[in-house]
């Protein structure tokens, strides 16, 4: 009884949330590429949340499939005209087609249909992520602490470049900061590299230099992160909360900055792994989102919709990696096709997919190692 019980909140907890999370992001980055497809002429055959062999659907009046299938890990839309669901051209069906029906297929469709069809899935999970964070700003506001410091730790990069309490952080690398949000954002993806945090002391601005500690940390949940530190303690830290309310352009103000600011992020995690400044084991598959998915639900729907929104913006720029099979890869085809002036050749096309669909693989599995990794310990 204790083994179901067991089972049935391990479902509950973290499968249950795992996969409304992702199926919400398949279907809006899936809807991005439907509707600009349908808006362009094309025929669309299915519209998957999911891959494998479908558990219902139903065919609507245009003759599209649309459907919930099997493995709740991604989901695609295939065109008329695709030999596969990652809408390879079938160039022997293609070559077959009367005039009419290679027009409603989507690799005879005019060139800037099918970037425009495939550039609108990405599009729309950054979409949906600045609609879900302005939602989030509306509602709930935002709990901030204004870059006052409060204590400086001892043996810091702050103490070592001479911060005080009292200092009034005013700018990172030029940059102005407005809440100490903005330095943890700033600070956090930036270990062992040199930064310049302007402070005002005394009526007087301050330019200090200082290399952000790498430290492991635990966060609520017993997750290990890895995060660039200055050693500041600040007002909110010491128990000093104040509330920002937004009015809702305010919110959808800052629902464009978080996602504008988690997009330069991951482009700056991404250069720290090139560079070493961040270990690999930071980057999670899909056992690490499950396992925050679960953790998220016990906080609320609040904190549900910012994981939502975050893994979002994740997805739109993963689909944008110039790697075949992926909507970058697609894209990047239709720019040489445009410099071209005709499309690669059916044998570089299948090459170039399989290379890529090997990088999919190879990155899924060094993710999925991270999480099998971190769970054992």
């Amino acid at each position: 009884m204790e083994a179901v019980t067991g089972i049935f909140g391990f479902l509950t907890g973290y499968i249950v949330p795992f996969v409304l999370v992702l199926s919400l992001l398949v279907f809006v980055h899936e809807m991005g590429h439907y509707l600009v497809g349908r808006w362009s002429g094309i025929r669309i055959l299915a519209f998957s949340v999911g891959f494998g062999p479908e558990i219902f659907g139903f065919t609507d009046r245009h003759g599209t499939r649309w459907k919930i299938s099997v493995i709740p890990l991604g989901g695609y839309v295939r065109f008329f005209g695709d030999e596969d669901a990652s809408s390879k051209p079938d160039a022997d069906k293609l070559a077959a087609m009367s005039e009419e029906d290679r027009a409603r297929s989507f690799a005879g469709a005019k060139l800037w249909k099918r970037a425009a069809t495939v550039a609108a899935g990405p599009i729309a999970n950054f979409l949906l992520a600045i609609a879900i964070f302005t939602i989030l700003f509306a509602v709930y506001g935002r709990t901030v602490a204004d870059p006052v410091v409060a204590e400086v730790k001892p043996d810091s990069a702050a103490s070592a470049a001479g911060i005080l309490p009292g200092d009034l952080l005013v700018a990172i690398d030029g940059g102005k900061v407005e809440t100490f949000d903005d330095v943890r954002r700033y600070v956090s993806i930036r270990p062992n590299q040199k930064i310049v945090v302007t402070i005002e002391r005394g009526g007087q601005k301050l330019d200090l230099p200082m290399v952000p500690q790498r430290t492991d940390m635990t966060d609520q949940f017993g997750n290990k992160i890895e995060v660039g530190l200055i050693g500041i303690v600040t007002n909110q830290e010491v128990g000093h909360f104040r509330l920002q309310t937004y009015t809702p352009l305010q919110a959808l103000r800052e629902g464009v900055i978080q996602t504008r600011d988690i997009v330069t992020g991951t482009f700056k995690y991404i250069g720290n792994l090139l560079t070493g400044s961040m270990r690999a084991d930071q980057l999670g598959g899909p056992i690490r989102v499950a396992q925050a998915s679960g953790q998220m639900a016990t906080l609320g729907i609040g904190a549900v919709l910012q994981l939502a929104a975050v893994l979002s913006v994740s997805i739109g720029l993963l689909n944008l990696m110039p790697v075949p099979v992926l909507d970058g890869g697609h894209l990047m085809f239709y720019a040489v096709e445009a410099v071209r002036g005709k499309p690669l050749g059916s044998t570089a096309q299948e090459i170039a997919f399989r290379i890529g669909l090997a990088m999919v693989l190879t990155l899924m599995v060094f993710a999925t190692w991270n999480d099998i990794s971190a769970l054992i310990g």
